[in-house]
């Protein structure tokens, strides 16, 4: 088939959504398909404001309609709710073909986080955008329910991955040799932003030290607030994976993540995770009776209990995640019809 898709986030953006979709697409082209993706590079584009690293495509409908048309898809999957997400979805519609979405972020939350703006109305405008879909994806179990109760409808698991070459237990980072310090090392990985409540895993007090992974806009004030915890910045891939396997716990403090790949990466290297109870950790860690890590109401009762965890059943649990059965997931959920 050729397969049309619209995203809002693309590389050079490093976040699950991108890491997700370069993925699958790699792995719908490794099958045949001819994949054609509308990201912000596609287009003129401005910086999100507060978040100048993300790109915003500036009307980005009549540049749309001319390239897919040239395309002349057979399946169209639209990624994001931003402006390309909007031009495809009235693209679609003009045209009366039929499209897949997906639901990577809890973009009410975050607005409201950052703007101040109600759920209802936000929820309210990602309704129209999704409910108008043959099926939109959705990783986990307790997303789906959630979103069902807010009426969303047609909606479909689709799984997540892990590249288990990539991310694996050795090398690990000595980090305690390298910061001169004694206890366990507590890591977090992730985009260092206000929605990902970082500041929360920053606040607790736990034994030995707390390591921060990655850079964001937040980053500057934590590392003005927070002098004892130590802030590496980005790594490349190599140095990322030694960074989660030198780690005694993975801290994942966020609320409002609807799956979190970085989950499965801290597991695939051997080290356990203390989170939430939210959408994500609860689905991912499900049945592992705490020989993989914890969740819980109590952030630091959970940084503790996993201290107690199984390395070996970290790596193994990480393991029944494939992105081969992600991309199967996603192609099965297409909805193709003959070429425009």
């Amino acid at each position: 088939m050729r397969i049309l898709v619209a995203t809002d986030a693309w590389k050079p953006q490093v976040n699950g959504v991108v890491r997700t979709m370069t993925t699958v697409i790699d792995g719908l082209r490794a099958r045949g398909h001819e994949v054609e993706v509308l990201g912000p590079d596609r287009f003129r584009s401005v910086p999100c404001p507060t978040y100048p690293e993300i790109r915003l495509a500036v009307w980005p409908g009549p540049g749309f309609d001319r390239m897919a048309r040239a395309f002349r898809p057979q399946a169209l999957h639209i990624v994001t709710e931003g402006p390309i997400g909007w031009a495809a979805w009235r693209w679609a519609r003009k045209q009366g073909m039929p499209f897949t979405t997906s639901y990577h972020t809890r973009f009410p939350e975050y607005v409201q986080a950052r703007a101040k703006i109600g759920l209802g109305l936000s929820y309210a405008v990602l309704r129209r955008f999704h409910n108008a879909a043959e099926a939109t994806l959705v990783a986990t179990e307790s997303l789906r329910e959630d979103l069902a109760a807010r009426g969303f409808t047609r909606l479909k698991p689709w799984t997540r991955g892990v590249d288990l070459a990539r991310f694996s237990p050795e090398p690990r980072r000595d980090w305690k040799t390298e910061l001169g310090v004694q206890g366990p090392v507590f890591v977090h990985v992730g985009r260092i932003a206000v929605e990902k409540n970082i500041e929360a895993f920053l606040s607790l007090d736990l034994p030995g030290s707390k390591v921060v992974v990655g850079d964001g806009p937040q980053r500057a004030a934590l590392q003005h607030r927070f002098p004892e915890a130590f802030f590496t910045g980005r790594l490349s891939e190599g140095a990322l994976a030694a960074a989660y396997a030198g780690g005694d716990v993975f801290v994942f403090p966020s609320l409002t993540d609807t799956f979190g790949l970085v989950l499965l990466e801290s597991l695939a290297c051997g080290t356990p995770v203390a989170a939430y109870d939210v959408t994500g950790p609860r689905d991912i860690l499900a049945g592992t009776g705490g020989r993989v890590g914890t969740v819980g109401a109590d952030l630091r009762a959970a940084c503790l209990a996993a201290l107690n965890a199984d390395r070996g059943a970290c790596r193994a649990h990480a393991e029944r995640f494939t992105w081969e059965a992600c991309t199967e997931m996603f192609e099965k959920a297409l909805s193709p019809v003959s070429a425009l």
